[in-house]
């Protein structure tokens, strides 16, 4: 195998590369970039990748959860509190259900580019470049949009900064302290079946925390009561920006991409002689690969191989997105492959990219189907034998209309009544709770199955 560099990637073949038509300005761009302070630490991605092992292990969960495609339009204070929120709620259900401390990263600070299936969109007979995400180009249908400019990854890179810049003061300055279990509810959400579930939860903390109070533990004396760890995350598409931001970490001597906690590599760009896979291979970051319908039992240990070299524990999570239809038929002989050759890794479930539908003429994705994909997941697990370390959703705090179903019943005919995504269906935060709520019941369940093999082993 070649040596690796950050910039040895751009020696092999790279899918969903956009075609920036002024090169010396992409060149310019990455080297101001390269200057520039990182955003994540190396000490942070260590310990990431530390609670991430516990997750592997089978003693802790993983949350990953955001923004199918951040945008410069929706940045603001109030989107990324409301979308913290959510996350606490969800975080506190699961927390609460399993027993088990849950990982928390977010698909937030970096989730700008997207693939596509097609580099061209056509309408009207007009053929322009599709839109790969802000930090490439924009969503109106013009020539001037639409073509990829490098000036991007700079706004990309400092509304990550100003974005984490929030999220660190949210988590560490007093606002996810558990007596603020009550104030996380959103407004819209307060007078709805999750409302009151979460309401009801919330109660029983409050009694706890008072209990705890009245023997002498409280937020002032135990931090991990007023703090929570956050981290995050997002599909390392663009890999100019992501060299750009690539540094040696001084106490290791070991790379690691500094553009954010995790990083994942799509279904579509998992070749393992491809670009994506050699970038990703040579840092030192946990790292997620997204495993589809096509992918084979063999294919798949290559690209562990390649990726989690040493098996080491917390360096891999493997995120299935097969569609409520396919998992059964799928996943099984990956788990299988993946536990006979005794390989550590951290298994997820992202119920969102195979349940994509259009209806009423908007992209969309059923909740029964979201929710499937989930239960199914789990169930294959069961059978296995093996962990269901997680799930990977694309969520927001605001109150849109984008996928169908869920307690509230969205119809397909609401769909355009609050329909924002500049990409793909996001579950709002009614729907994020109610999803929280079942994979509890799963977690639960899965529990009492784990010691009941323990009592009759």
């Amino acid at each position: 195998m070649t040596k690796w560099s950050p910039n040895s990637w751009r020696a092999k073949p790279i899918q969903q590369v956009p075609a920036y038509p002024d090169q010396a300005a992409l060149a310019e761009t990455e080297a101001r970039l390269a200057t520039f302070p990182p955003l994540v630490f190396a000490g942070e991605a260590r310990k990431l990748k530390k609670q991430l092992a516990s997750v592997a292990a089978g003693d802790a969960f993983l949350l990953q959860g955001g923004d199918c495609a951040e945008s410069f339009a929706e940045h603001g204070a109030d989107n990324i509190r409301d979308f913290f929120r959510v996350f606490l709620q969800m975080s506190v259900v699961l927390t609460f259900a399993g027993s088990q401390p849950v990982v928390k990263i977010g698909r937030i600070a970096g989730q700008f580019a997207k693939p596509r299936s097609s580099d061209n969109e056509v309408k009207d007979g007009v053929t322009l470049p599709s839109y790969r995400g802000d930090i490439i180009n924009g969503t109106a249908f013009d020539t001037a949009s639409r073509t990829p400019d490098p000036a991007r990854q700079e706004m990309a890179y400092r509304q990550s900064a100003a974005t984490l810049n929030l999220l660190r003061a949210f988590a560490q300055g007093g606002y996810a302290n558990l007596e603020n279990v009550h104030q996380w509810m959103l407004g819209f959400v307060a007078d709805s079946p999750q409302g009151e579930r979460y309401e009801a939860l919330a109660n029983r903390i409050t009694e706890t925390m008072d209990f705890m109070s009245a023997v002498g533990i409280t937020s002032e004396t135990n931090y991990a009561l007023r703090e929570t760890d956050f981290y995050t995350s997002h599909e390392a598409l663009l890999l100019g920006y992501e060299e750009a931001l690539t540094r040696v970490d001084s106490t290791s001597g070991d790379w690691y991409a500094t553009s954010g906690h995790m990083i994942w590599i799509g279904d579509r760009t998992r070749q393992p002689d491809h670009a994506h896979i050699e970038y990703c291979r040579g840092i030192k970051n946990p790292l997620g690969l997204k495993c589809g319908p096509s992918l084979t039992a063999d294919g798949l240990l290559e690209l562990i191989d390649l990726l989690n070299p040493e098996n080491e524990p917390g360096r891999l999570t493997l995120i299935a997105r097969f569609g409520a239809d396919k998992v059964g038929e799928h996943l099984p002989r990956l788990i299988r492959a993946v536990k006979k050759e005794g390989r550590n890794v951290v298994w997820s479930c992202d119920p969102m990219h195979g349940n994509t539908i259009t209806a009423a003429g908007y992209k969309t994705r059923p909740f029964d189907r979201i929710l499937r994909e989930v239960q199914s997941f789990f169930e294959v697990h069961r059978a296995e034998g093996t962990h269901p370390g997680g799930i990977h959703i694309e969520m927001t705090g605001n109150n849109v209309t984008e996928c169908t179903g869920g307690a509230r019943a969205i119809t397909a005919e609401e769909l355009q009544d609050r329909y924002h995504t500049h990409c793909d269906p996001r579950l709002n935060a009614d729907q994020a709770i109610e999803l929280a709520f079942l994979v509890s019941e799963l977690l639960k369940k899965n529990s009492g199955a784990s010691e009941k093999k323990v009592v009759n082993g």
